[in-house]
């Protein structure tokens, strides 16, 4: 085997990362077409199908119907059986594409798991602000909005069903991985802040039979919430109260924990101290409080999923992503006590942070 050519003495690196890096919209654009034009809905109805037949099914020309599964196959979105073969071989012979494990699972509309939702959310609402992504550096503000919408990032207006739709199985995912981390089995009365479409809600519900849970979020989320909840039948364990925990003094009281997830790297400091106290009001005497979020790791080196998240959090809102070691300070600020930091495996959030009220 022969030995791959070392570059000269003192020249500098490949720049093999720096293009998978500038590169990386172009993978995140070929999925979210696939998804958008079905193509791994319609694969997993018809089990396997060549390029023309794809092509044919879905309405596309021969080229992009190649390029696109070429593109899908490269990304380990598509498996192939049996090699390509010659040009102009008959419509109905040549590879045959079927999804991968992964697109079978995520990509594959009306599964339990489907993703598709929340990749074109992303595609459709925060990929405009990551296109001007200097404004937010220079300005220290949310590039995702316009000027005059900036102080109203989460009036209706801005946050369509499409957002609340787009998070719900991603929140749903992350909910039973902090399940399974966070014990909630002594816990009667959780207050969801900023639950959003009711993902954690159900879902520690459902984990968990003794739990009751108040998503406490604004009134138009809430009416996508009750809904929600509605079709799972869980209305008499979920309840929602309308509200806007910083246009209100205090939030609904006695609770024996309160939840935010994916919540406080919305928010500057300040404001999310003045949270973190509303909360501490909320709970019972030694009540829980549990932090779930992409945590930055105490040096500030990463992980890049945090990293790159609390990127987002500068084109589209006013917060950052935070260490365990940040919300410790503020927690034991509030009066907290028992601050513990708890890690685990979730597609939205790698840990979350616990204390109870001293």
């Amino acid at each position: 085997m022969t030995e791959p050519m070392k570059p000269p003495a003192g020249a500098p690196p490949a720049p093999a990362d720096l293009l998978r890096i500038t590169g990386g919209m172009w993978a995140a654009q070929t999925l979210a077409g696939a998804v958008e034009i079905g193509l791994f809905t319609h694969l997993a109805a018809i089990g396997g199908a060549t390029a023309a037949q794809l092509a044919a099914g879905l309405g596309l020309g021969p080229r992009p119907a190649e390029v696109l599964l070429t593109a899908c196959a490269a990304l380990g979105l598509l498996h192939t059986d049996g090699p390509p073969l010659p040009e102009n071989s008959p419509p109905a012979t040549g590879p045959r594409y079927r999804n991968s494990p992964t697109a079978d699972a995520y990509l594959v509309r009306e599964r339990p798991h489907y993703l598709g939702d929340y990749i074109l959310m992303v595609r459709d609402h925060t990929t405009p602000g990551w296109l001007r992504i200097t404004e937010a550096l220079r300005s220290d503000a949310p590039s995702r909005w316009a000027p005059e919408q900036q102080d109203r990032i989460f009036d209706e207006e801005n946050r369509s069903t499409a957002f609340w739709d787009g998070l719900f199985p991603l929140s749903s995912l992350t909910a039973r991985a902090l399940g399974e981390a966070v014990d909630l089995g002594r816990t009667r009365r959780l207050l969801d802040v900023g639950g959003g479409g009711g993902a954690f809600a159900i879902e520690l519900c459902r984990r968990f039979p003794q739990l009751t849970t108040t998503v406490y979020d604004l009134p138009f989320v809430c009416a996508h919430t009750d809904k929600r909840v509605a079709a799972v039948g869980l209305s008499e364990r979920i309840r929602t109260h309308p509200g806007d925990f910083f246009a209100e003094p205090e939030l609904p009281g006695g609770h024996d924990a309160v939840l935010l997830s994916m919540i406080l790297h919305d928010w500057d400091e300040p404001r999310n101290r003045r949270l973190l106290a509303a909360c501490r009001r909320a709970l019972s005497p030694g009540g829980l409080i549990v932090i779930s979020e992409l945590l930055v790791d105490d040096d500030k080196t990463g992980p890049l999923d945090a990293a790159l998240m609390s990127m987002n959090m500068l084109v589209g809102t006013w917060g950052r992503n935070y260490t365990a070691a940040e919300y410790g300070t503020w927690l034991r600020e509030a009066g907290f006590r028992e601050v513990r930091t708890v890690p685990f495996d979730g597609p939205g959030a790698n840990g979350a942070v616990t204390a109870r009220k001293g």
